[in-house]
């Protein structure tokens, strides 16, 4: 098989795994926890897997710059611990459906945020993109069977935080080994949540929970984290960033069917078309950039 195939391959069963967070964390509602601990679940479960792995991960740790410690702990703190609590949250309110097209404004952030700290212009296109996203987010908020106001700005606010996560690793952690941000993201968010009660409470309560409980919150850190960012990497050694990006839409696709399918999640007419808008601005953004990079290569 062909080496860029098998990276597209990698890549859209990554982004189908991202796509199932919602869906696990909604069992996870179901079964009493609420948004900020099913994001807990996630990231303190995830941890400790890492660190069994971590023969594997000292031969990207030995590259650590100490002196970027300060901005990958805010870049962690803001995309990892900041994004999941905020998703996860959305999801508790809205739906996984609503949720995860929330999510995906992150592109319309990044353009912002790259203007406001990167100094990058703001094309017509991106302006263009931006706008129609902002319909989208706004049909979202037209009605339905999901309207929770607070719950679509919690959403957005998970976008923002994962905009920020890219925004400031290309800041100042270029040239990072994926896999040491994976290592010290999970495990910075994971020694902050450590620091608090109500996360030793969350774990005391799983703990007493039914097997297909703890099988689930598993499934949350080692499929929806783990597997997805490790199958996301290797898929990018395989084929162009820009290229790969227009695969990783699959995650709201997958989120959006298992929500329909399997958790009997529906929405109201015109949410569906901010959702739709909200998840075609995502991929006409990464084809975007895959034209931008072949131009520039051509």
């Amino acid at each position: 098989m062909e080496k860029q195939t098998v990276g597209m391959i990698q890549i859209t069963v990554a982004a189908v795994c991202w796509g199932s967070l919602g869906f696990l964390g909604t069992l996870l509602n179901r079964a009493g926890f609420d948004g900020v601990q099913v994001a807990t679940l996630r990231i303190v479960i995830a941890a400790a897997i890492l660190l069994l792995l971590l023969p594997y991960f000292m031969r990207f740790l030995r590259g650590l710059d100490i002196k970027r410690l300060p901005i990958l702990t805010a870049q962690s703190l803001i995309g990892v611990l900041g994004m999941s609590l905020l998703y996860f949250a959305a999801v508790a309110k809205v739906g996984s459906s609503l949720a995860v097209a929330l999510l995906y404004t992150a592109p319309v952030w990044s353009l912002i945020f790259s203007c406001m700290l990167l100094g990058e212009p703001i094309t017509r296109k991106a302006a263009m993109l931006t706008v129609v996203a902002a319909l989208g987010v706004g049909l979202t908020m037209a009605g339905g069977m999901n309207f929770d106001a607070l719950g679509i700005m919690i959403g957005l606010g998970s976008g923002i935080c994962y905009a920020l996560y890219g925004v400031l690793g290309k800041k100042v952690m270029t040239g990072a080994p994926p896999m040491m941000l994976l290592f010290t993201s999970v495990s910075i968010s994971a020694l902050a949540l450590l620091c608090l009660p109500a996360t030793h409470q969350t774990l005391a309560q799983l703990v007493a929970l039914d097997v297909s409980v703890w099988l689930t919150a598993f499934a949350l850190s080692l499929v929806g984290t783990i597997i997805a960012f490790g199958l996301f990497v290797k898929g990018l050694e395989k084929m162009p960033a820009a290229k790969a990006a227009v695969f990783t839409v699959f995650e709201p696709f997958t989120a959006v069917m298992l929500a329909v399918f399997l958790l009997g999640e529906q929405l109201g007419v015109l949410q569906s078309v901010g959702v739709f808008l909200i998840i075609a601005v995502a991929v006409l953004n990464a084809v975007g950039k895959k034209e931008k990079m072949e131009q520039a290569l051509g």
